[in-house]
């Protein structure tokens, strides 16, 4: 395999991975969504009460977590800290690696702060 090759595959893999693991999530969450209509087909069909309490506990609800902007800002701005993290390890004297690194990172910053600000002004909406 000649170098040429090889740097054919990189990109290709990464987007292969990109592509495969995204595929997975939805796929994973199709069949479990298709699992709970196919439990709640059965048992309206033998006859039972289903009670708003169970088709919840079975995830059937669509109603999003209180806290899943606080979830999601966190992980963005953990993404953020790991790509400053990683820029400031890498070898380079002038440290023009490191600046563009972490201007790279200020995008998942903004993001996640993004989110953390949303929870907030729907919170305080709601209160």
């Amino acid at each position: 395999m000649n170098e040429g090759t090889l740097a054919l595959l990189v990109p290709f893999g990464f987007f292969l991975l990109i592509g495969t693991s995204l595929w997975m999530v939805l796929y994973f969450r199709n069949k479990r969504a298709l699992e709970v209509q196919q439990t709640v087909r059965m048992a309206m069909e033998n006859g039972m009460q289903l009670s708003p309490e169970l088709i919840e506990q079975m995830g059937a609800s669509n109603k999003p977590h209180p806290l899943k902007d606080v979830r999601r800002g966190i992980v963005w701005i953990a993404v953020a800290a790991g790509m400053a993290l990683f820029g400031y390890c890498v070898p380079d004297p002038s440290n023009h690696a490191f600046f563009a690194i972490l201007a790279i990172a200020a995008l998942p910053l903004a993001i996640g702060l993004g989110y953390l600000a949303m929870h907030r002004f729907t919170h305080t909406q709601v209160a």
